[in-house]
């Protein structure tokens, strides 16, 4: 059987959150960046150009978004595990990559970040 290993990429979703350990970073939110991968058989919506037979991203960015934004997680680690269960949750996922970012994390670096790939 030849199976497809096709994606859809969400690239440089800007979230603002409550993220992080130290005092100052509980009192203001801060900018995040996500980058998804979905990892899904597009075969079908190719062939029938149905919104129906797709993995619909636009709804699955509101999802994330709306889990993201009202959080207050410590890790990072643990936002990504959060986000890539939102992307599982739609039947036409089979699995996911999920990158988040925290520019702000280390003093003189351009980011931090944590990336982690979850399957069903």
């Amino acid at each position: 059987m030849n199976m497809a290993v096709d994606r859809i990429l969400i690239e440089g979703l800007a979230a603002r959150c409550i993220i992080g350990i130290n005092h100052d970073e509980r009192r203001e939110r801060q900018d995040i960046i996500i980058d998804i991968d979905l990892y899904c058989d597009l075969r079908r919506p190719g062939a029938t150009d149905r919104i129906e037979d797709a993995v619909n991203y636009k709804d699955i960015k509101k999802k994330v978004l709306g889990f993201v934004e009202p959080s207050g997680f410590f890790l990072i680690e643990a936002l990504a595990e959060g986000v890539a269960r939102i992307c599982l949750e739609h039947s036409g996922v089979e699995s996911v990559r999920v990158r988040i970012d925290k520019p702000s994390a280390l003093r003189f670096a351009k980011t931090v970040g944590v990336e982690i790939t979850r399957g069903r």
